[in-house]
């Protein structure tokens, strides 16, 4: 980002976080930084706290989180509600981007709550993140198609993950008016939640899990457990809403651990 703050077409600002080891066990955050609409907060547990300070994203806004774990370091982050995608007057677009670099034998657990696409909002959002060989990360990304009764603006969102500089998983999503076919029966159908959960583990078991289904009903919505090509699993799942999404990706977080 070259420029920071309020400017005409919207707002710039960037939040930091490095979590390093204090050789005594634990973990010390020697930079904690927000602007703007990214503000961070540390609770007594030890978790980071992303708090909204303002509507954000708008269209024309830039914003961006990074957050680098040093090795050794265990970082935990979660947010104190969910991320709401507005519409701009001109109808210009905002971009979000996210950069997480996790160590050797360091750990950072992401648990953002859901993004909401409005109606009229558009919005492009990347995930990057860089793990040691011997990093542990679990992810969650969770994205809702437009408020109550609502249809959803266009939301695009791409998650790249690399280990020890090889590619782990790279996909991209397109939803709303400006994508085609994407509430028909070959993408998401009814439903209009859709999320997944990423576990990297140097420590998960070989040879890689079987693919498991895990539910039954299509009314509970879809979700399954998928092996990487590298020791990681990922839970995707699909609901008629976002109380049901996190239910299934809970589901799947569990049935990963367990494998």
């Amino acid at each position: 980002m070259t420029a920071r703050g309020a400017t005409a077409r919207g707002v710039s600002a960037v939040a930091r976080i490095r979590a390093v080891a204090d050789g005594r066990g634990g973990t010390a955050l020697p930079l904690l930084a927000g602007e703007g609409p990214l503000a961070l907060r540390r609770s007594r547990g030890g978790t980071v706290i992303l708090v909204g300070a303002m509507s954000a994203p708008l269209g024309g806004d830039r914003l961006r989180v990074e957050a680098e774990v040093d090795r050794g370091a265990r970082l935990v982050v979660g947010a104190a509600a969910a991320t709401l995608a507005l519409p701009a007057l001109d109808g210009e677009p905002a971009a979000y981007d996210i950069r997480l670099t996790v160590g050797d034998d360091a750990a950072l657990t992401w648990l953002p709550e859901p993004l909401i696409s409005a109606r009229g909002s558009s919005l492009r959002m990347t995930t990057l993140v860089e793990l040691a060989a011997t990093a542990r990360l679990v992810l969650r990304d969770e994205q809702i198609l437009g408020r109550h009764a609502e249809p959803p603006g266009d939301l695009a969102t791409r998650l790249t993950v690399r280990r020890a500089g090889r590619p782990l998983l790279d996909q991209e999503l397109v939803f709303g008016p400006a994508a085609p076919a994407w509430s028909g029966p070959a993408v998401l159908g009814p439903y209009r939640a859709v999320g997944q959960v990423l576990l990297v583990d140097p420590d998960l078991g070989s040879p890689p899990a079987k693919p498991l289904v895990l539910t039954a009903d299509p009314a509970d919505g879809r979700a399954a457990l998928t092996p990487l090509a590298g020791p990681a699993l990922l839970v995707t799942a699909v609901a008629a809403d976002g109380l049901r999404l996190r239910r299934l990706l809970d589901q799947g977080l569990a049935a990963a651990r367990n494998r």
